[in-house]
Formats: structure tokens, sequence, C-alpha cells
């Protein structure tokens, strides 16, 4: 079992996961290699979906070597370490004071090689910046999703993900695009994206007919039947829900087999074949940090908190339903 560092070196302060629903605020030592950047973290961000899934303990055994994160510390079986949406402030080298993402946990000062410290546009603030995992997410999907002009697009679930595949799709020229998801007070959000909304039972009326694409994105076994239930004849449902140790029922008679519809899975940990031969993983996430330009996509942020009280907050926030991007704010 690994366990926080304690030799001597720099200190900082990182949440650490330390068994199922129990978190903590602990000291850590970390190094600053030749070369490497001393960050002083400003924000980092809490993926709900995929953190909740840590947080409690559901990440398969099978899956804990490809679903590390990339600094992530300790293992899934506790203590683990783990976050992927920091931004801070470089302090050394000649990138002294640049703005940076860095796919980080939640830690109060780190160091990260050159190369893993991508620097946020000027016309972004710092405190969106945080958004940007979500977003990298989103662009792959819809690139899974092969979007084209003038479909109809369905997004099965308005998290973050699935706002944020809506919010890309519905600028795609003559898209009709619909967030659809059991609670009726995100319609406010999906408007403010550009797309628009339906709960589960008036999405195909919302849409205008049967969906050309569907992305589903709601984790749930009622959502992936109701994705399934809108897409046109040889249609693609891109699965982009991440399910842990969970198995999930799904109608695969009637509709699905009739239409001869395809089902996709959709995971950032790749670059879709179509495009893999041109994009690099940093081209991708300075991609990007250039769409969270727009400040509509505040309306992701729904809270926000003290690194101070993380650990205190961490369980109410993932377990609360109307969690979006909850962002924790570092320093003063």
């Amino acid at each position: 079992m690994s366990a926080p560092k304690t030799d001597h070196g720099p200190r900082a302060q990182a949440l650490w996961i330390t068994g199922p629903r129990q978190t903590a605020l602990r000291d850590v030592a970390w190094h600053l290699p030749g070369g490497d950047l001393e960050i002083t973290t400003l924000y980092t961000g809490i993926s709900r979906g995929t953190e909740r899934l840590v947080f409690e303990g559901r990440v398969p055994a099978g899956e804990h070597a490809t679903m590390r994160a990339p600094f992530q510390e300790g293992e899934f079986t506790f203590p683990v370490k783990y976050g992927y949406a920091a931004v801070g402030r470089v302090g050394n080298t000649d990138r002294a004071g640049e703005t940076v993402f860095a796919l980080f946990p939640h830690q109060t000062r780190f160091a990260v090689p050159p190369a893993a410290a991508v620097v946020v546009p000027p016309d972004v603030p710092a405190a969106r910046a945080v958004l940007a995992a979500n977003m990298e997410t989103a662009l792959n999907i819809v690139w899974d999703a092969r979007v084209q002009p003038g479909d109809r697009v369905a997004v099965v679930g308005c998290g973050v993900v699935g706002a944020l595949a809506g919010y890309l799709a519905a600028r795609i020229p003559g898209t009709t695009v619909c967030l659809i998801d059991i609670d009726p007070s995100r319609a406010a959000l999906a408007h403010a994206l550009g797309c628009g909304f339906a709960t589960p039972d008036e999405a195909s009326d919302q849409l205008g007919g049967d969906a050309d694409v569907v992305i589903h994105a709601s984790a749930t076994p009622a959502g992936l039947a109701t994705a399934i239930g809108l897409a046109g004849l040889e249609a693609t449902v891109v699965e982009a829900s991440w399910y842990g140790t969970g198995l999930t029922e799904a109608p695969l008679g009637g509709r699905f087999h009739q239409r001869r519809l395809a089902l996709i899975a959709s995971q950032v940990g790749r670059i879709p074949a179509s495009h893999a031969a041109r994009w690099s993983y940093l081209r991708r996430v300075q991609m990007a940090l250039a769409l969270l330009v727009d400040p509509t996509l505040d309306a992701l942020i729904s809270g926000e908190t003290p690194f101070a009280q993380l650990a205190t907050d961490y369980a109410a926030i993932l377990d609360d339903p109307a969690t979006l991007c909850h962002r924790v704010r570092f320093g003063g």
C-alpha cells in the first residue's frame, strides 16, 4: 500500500482519500528536479463523476492501471491522492509568472515537467480554466460522435461533460441540439449554452424527429435506455458514461436491434482514430483551454470551497446531484 511521502523537501498540503468515503488534508513533501516547474496552486476543479467513484472505492480492480491520473499518488485501494484539474502560477525558470493548467490533484504547491504545464490563454480566466479537463473530454466525445452540420443531436445527462458536449455540438452549423435530464432545473443551463432542453418524456417532441447522433452521459441504465429510444435508423449512440464496478442493463432488443444502431464507447484516455494521426494530447488540451474563452461557461461552476475546508466538505460536494464543476480556491 502506498502512503504519502514523508521525506525531506519542500512542503505542501494535499487532499488524500484515506478509505471509502474518508478524506484528510495531509502534509506532503515534494521534489523539484532540475528543469521542473514549481507551481503554486490557484484553483482546482472537482470532477464529480470520476472523483465520486474513487471516493467510494468503486474503480474496478482490472482498471486500476488505466484509471490512474497522471500525477496520482497511492492506489485505489487507499490511501490515494487523486484529481486532474489544477490551475496555478509558475514560480521559477524563465516561465515564472505564467498561469498554467496541469492534470494534478488537489494540492497547494507542486512540481511537474514543463511539458505537463500548459499555458492558460490570456483571455481565459484562471478560475474558469479548471474546466479544461472536462472540455477536453467533451471535445473527444464530439469527435467520436462525428456530429455533422444539420444533425439532430440528443445529449442525455446534463452534467458538466454532457453540457459541454452539447455546447460544442450546438456550434456546428445547422445542428439541433437537445440536452435531456430528469432535473427540470437544468433547462436554464441548457438554454444558456445554446441548446434546447427536455425531460426524457419530452425529448422526442423537442428534437422534432429521430436523432442522428445520441450522446449518453448520465451513467444510469434509464439514461441509456432513453438514448437508445431517441436514435434514428442506423444512428450512433456514443456512451460517454463511466460506471465503475457497476453492471448496466441495456435494452438491446426492440428498437436497438431493429434500427441497426451503433453503440460506441468514448473515453478521453485515447484520441479517436479519426484524429490520432494529426492530434497530440498537448494539442488537444491546448484546444480545450482555448474553447473556454466564452464567459457563458461560468454557469458550469456550481460552487466554490476554500482548500482548508475541502476534507470537511468533500463528501457533501460529491453527494449533491446539483454539483456540476465545484471549484476549490487556494490562498487568500
